[in-house]
């Protein structure tokens, strides 16, 4: 019976050790021309936010070490306001593993330069789903939502939106805050107007074809190259279908920087007839970046 009681805390301590949170987060800050004073507490911090993003649970579940999602955060700090304030740049990104291979797929890319906070050396970083406590945590808090929307939206038809809830929550409650990047009226591209995006119903398709790319695509890359391609382009025809009628989104932006590139390596080996649509197309909904499309048809690939 000891042996059998033994066994059993054994096992329940490697199931409790083989658990753990949502996000693998990597943070780094960089601090051109600050004082070394300043870098070294800007290194406290980049410590104090690796912890605040991968040991807080974010979702009332459990992942296990293979399960988390991997991002990276990268802050730039161009100068510094007082004493204890700092203006920069906070730069995400996310990526998922495809199914059956040992390629990660980018799922979030971007760059937020609407970013102030206030820190001194040693500060706990406080924060609270109802409460607006500080620009910095609410900035971060809103980030590892968004991370952890856009993942869950690959693996089911808008799995995303309970998170994104509590990402919009966060602009709510920062209405009335002096930094900006939370209201409607300081620009199109912030925090406020991607909330009303992922909540728009006129957007609802470009988050559909996140998991029509993924799930459908992408992920069955290994059991037949042809159709989880097709189900690529019924994704970025979907994403089609949005531009037609709402041009120039901003979440369109953000889909559209993530996955450029991965879309042309993607087809550069695809029939001569497929290459053409997809060139077509990509280029109608980002016509800034079409010189980057037509390497697809320019490469050699497939001829049926």
């Amino acid at each position: 019976m000891r042996k059998v009681l033994i066994l059993f805390l054994f096992v329940s301590f490697l199931s409790s050790h083989l658990k753990s949170q949502e996000l693998q987060c990597m943070v780094q800050i960089s601090s051109p021309g600050m004082s070394e004073t300043d870098r070294q507490i800007l290194q406290t911090l980049q410590s104090s936010i690796f912890e605040f993003m991968n040991q807080r649970n974010w979702t009332g579940y459990q992942f296990r070490s293979e399960e988390r999602i991997e991002a990276s955060i990268l802050i730039t700090i161009n100068e510094k306001l007082g004493s204890d304030e700092y203006r920069g740049t906070i730069q995400v990104q996310s990526r998922r593993p495809v199914f059956k291979t040992s390629y990660s797929s980018p799922i979030l890319n971007m760059n937020d330069r609407d970013f102030s906070f206030r820190y001194v050396e040693n500060q706990t970083l406080e924060y609270a789903d109802n409460v607006f406590t500080t620009n910095l945590t609410a900035v971060l808090a809103f980030y590892a939502y968004l991370i952890i929307g856009f993942d869950f939206d690959t693996f089911s038809p808008l799995g995303g939106t309970p998170y994104f809830e509590k990402a919009q929550q966060i602009v709510n409650l920062a209405q009335n805050t002096p930094e900006r990047g939370w209201k409607s009226f300081e620009g199109q591209r912030n925090r406020y107007w991607l909330m009303e995006n992922i909540f728009n119903t006129r957007y609802t398709n470009i988050r559909q074809s996140l998991y029509t790319y993924h799930r459908l695509g992408f992920d069955r890359m290994t059991d037949n190259m042809d159709m989880a391609r097709a189900e690529v382009v019924n994704a970025i025809e979907m994403l089609q279908s949005v531009h037609r009628q709402r041009p120039g989104s901003y979440l369109m932006s953000i889909i559209m920087t993530t996955k450029g590139d991965e879309l042309v390596n993607l087809f550069t080996e695809a029939p001569a007839m497929e290459k053409n649509q997809v060139v077509q197309i990509l280029t109608e909904i980002d016509p800034a970046n079409s010189a980057r499309y037509r390497r697809i048809t320019q490469a050699g690939g497939a001829t049926r």
